[in-house]
C-alpha cells in the first residue's frame, strides 16, 4: 500500500502540503533539523539559504533510513519570523523542490521566540513511512 492523500470533497486544494496522509508501514522519525551542515557548522544566516540545508538534511536522514521524500507523511516547521516566511514563499518553492521533489505532506509552520541554535532560523521535523 502506498501513501493515501485525504482530501475532504468540496475542500479547495492545498498549496504545498496535504490536508492530510493515510499510510501503512515502517515509521521513521526524523528529529528537527535546522540550516547547518554535516559538520554543525553554519554556511549561511540567510533564511532561504537554512531552509534549504534544513531540508536536504531530512532527505539525507530519510535516505539512510532507506526511505525518500514520497514516504514523508508529516512535516513540521518551526520558523522564528513568520512575516520572512511569508514574504519569501517564491524563492522557499524551488528550494524545497530541488531537496525534495514534489513532496508534500500535512504540514504545520508556527512561530516560535527562538530556537536552541542562536544562528538558526528554521527547525524542521518529519515523520515518513515506508510502505510494507
Amino acid at each position: 500500500m502506498t501513501n493515501k492523500i485525504i482530501q475532504p470533497p468540496g475542500w479547495l486544494p492545498p498549496k504545498g502540503y496535504a490536508n492530510g496522509i493515510a499510510a501503512r508501514g515502517t515509521q521513521v522519525f526524523v528529529g528537527g533539523q535546522i540550516g547547518w551542515n554535516a559538520q554543525q557548522q553554519f554556511e549561511s544566516d540567510d533564511f532561504i539559504d537554512q531552509c534549504g540545508q534544513a531540508l536536504r538534511n531530512i532527505a539525507e536522514v530519510l535516505r539512510e533510513a532507506g526511505a525518500a521524500p514520497e514516504h514523508m507523511v508529516r512535516m513540521t516547521w518551526y520558523v522564528t519570523d513568520r512575516d520572512e516566511y511569508s514574504r519569501r514563499l517564491s524563492e522557499l518553492g524551488p528550494v524545497y523542490r530541488d531537496a525534495l521533489g514534489r513532496n508534500f505532506p500535512a504540514m504545520t509552520c508556527v512561530q516560535v521566540a527562538a530556537l536552541v541554535e542562536h544562528r538558526a532560523k528554521v527547525e524542521i521535523e518529519v515523520t515518513a513511512v515506508i510502505p510494507d
